[in-house]
């Protein structure tokens, strides 16, 4: 059977079209099926990616749950097959990347908006619980962010005199806490109060000092700096 030139003359200047309007008139003019449409040209070259497009935004809601989803739940999604998931779990590292780079060689303290950025791309959607650390030299530039603790969904096993030994071998002068709630409610536990302050305790001595603990929910964070914890 022969290649249906109609529907693929069809296809080829719906894409023209698309390309063209976001690049006349920028990404604003554009619905979210249509960008994402528009992400999905490169890896979906003879299909129609506009029925893909919408599937993908009726299972996760958003562009950017869809690209911070866990890769099997984006593969679980009809139509998605391997290429397309590596794909837009590639766009979500190149993401995460970018925002880490832009704190790289920069004090903290005032580019906090961009901690929250990042600390958000690398831990919103996780359905696991995961606490980070970022070490932080005197200047409050980023010497590392490690990942201290995983667990289930409610917890992560947290060590503080593992922290204050790598916050020693980095010579970090500070420390930034933060993990996710994968049930999406960013409302400290008491066991998250308490995790705080045995950090703190267990840094005080080398004098170092814990500058906040971020909890990154679905759709916020709290700081426990901001709520008279630290």
């Amino acid at each position: 059977m022969g290649i249906n030139n109609t529907s693929t003359t069809h296809l080829e200047g719906h894409r023209t079209r698309l390309r063209d309007r976001f690049l006349r008139t920028g990404p604003d003019s554009l619905a979210d099926h249509e960008l994402l449409e528009l992400l999905l040209f490169g890896v979906i070259k003879r299909q129609d990616t506009k029925k893909l497009a919408r599937s993908l935004l009726a299972r996760f809601g958003s562009i950017a749950r869809v690209l911070k989803a866990p890769y099997q739940e984006i593969l679980g999604v009809d139509g998605v097959g391997q290429v397309v998931a590596v794909h837009l779990k590639a766009i979500h590292a190149l993401q995460i990347q970018a925002e880490h780079s832009e704190l790289a060689g920069r004090p903290l303290l005032g580019s906090w908006s961009s901690v929250l950025s990042y600390l958000k791309l690398k831990l919103s959607g996780a359905k696991r619980e995961e606490f980070r650390v970022l070490f932080l030299d005197k200047k409050h530039c980023l010497i590392l962010d490690e990942k201290m603790g995983e667990g289930t969904i409610d917890h992560a096993p947290v060590y503080p005199r593992e922290i204050a030994r790598r916050a020693l071998e980095l010579s970090a002068s500070m420390v930034i806490l933060s993990h996710n709630h994968p049930s999406g409610d960013s409302t400290p536990s008491p066991a998250d109060i308490a995790i705080t302050r045995d950090v703190i305790n267990a840094l005080k001595p080398l004098n170092i000092s814990v500058i906040d603990h971020i909890i990154i929910g679905a759709d916020d964070t709290r700081s426990l700096k901001a709520l008279g914890v630290i």
